[in-house]
């Protein structure tokens, strides 16, 4: 159940079980004795953090007094993530995790309320292992990708809502159509990669 969500949500990558079976497992699951998905998650925030601040230090519209570190928490909160990302994934119906609600009100529980005691803060945990899984298992190429094409596209902020400022909205579109849009492939071409290499 657990690699297949995930290689239906990224067809060109084959998550093995095991790996799969951690990035879905939230340390407050009983499961979580056998592995869960801390570590990725934790590995996975400073991967996407470096990317974007990559890609904001080399943005045309970062002035001076913009703050970056601001900017990427602002960015890459977790309940950003796991509401825009998270939810789009569809985590919330795969993720083995334990609300902190008691037995008997869990089962009674609306989708409102399972967003209050956590929700989304699991699942943003589970995009950023997801990500730190890629890196793991697929390379840093691979999980560069998969940020400029299936998550930062989608946490832009807009009006007043958390995400990405509306000044780096076009870097953001431009990173997204040169890995080939927003399904734009995962992995390089062996042309692709075979250029890569001349390069070196």
């Amino acid at each position: 159940m657990f690699a297949e969500h995930l290689n239906n949500l990224f067809p060109e990558l084959k998550f093995p079980l095991e790996l799969a079976r951690r990035i879905l497992t939230h340390a407050s699951h009983p499961a979580a004795i056998y592995g869960h998905n801390a570590g990725l998650s934790f590995m996975g925030r400073r991967v996407i953090s470096a990317y974007l601040y990559l890609l904001l230090s080399s943005s045309p519209n970062l002035k001076p007094s913009d703050d970056l570190e601001a900017i990427v928490a602002q960015t890459l909160n977790t309940y950003v993530l796991g509401e825009h990302i998270g939810s789009k994934w569809g985590l919330g119906r795969v993720m083995r995790w334990t609300p902190t609600l008691k037995t008997d009100k869990a089962k009674d529980a609306n989708f409102t309320l399972l967003k209050g005691v956590g929700l989304y803060k699991v699942q943003g945990d589970a995009v950023s292992a997801v990500m730190g899984g890629i890196f793991e298992q697929f390379g840093g190429s691979t999980a560069h990708r998969v940020f400029h094409t299936r998550v930062l596209p989608h946490i832009l902020a807009r009006k007043n809502n958390a995400g990405l400022p509306e000044a780096f909205h076009a870097d953001v579109h431009s990173a997204c159509n040169r890995f080939g849009g927003l399904q734009g492939p995962l992995k390089y071409a062996p042309a692709e990669r075979q250029s890569i290499l001349n390069k070196l």
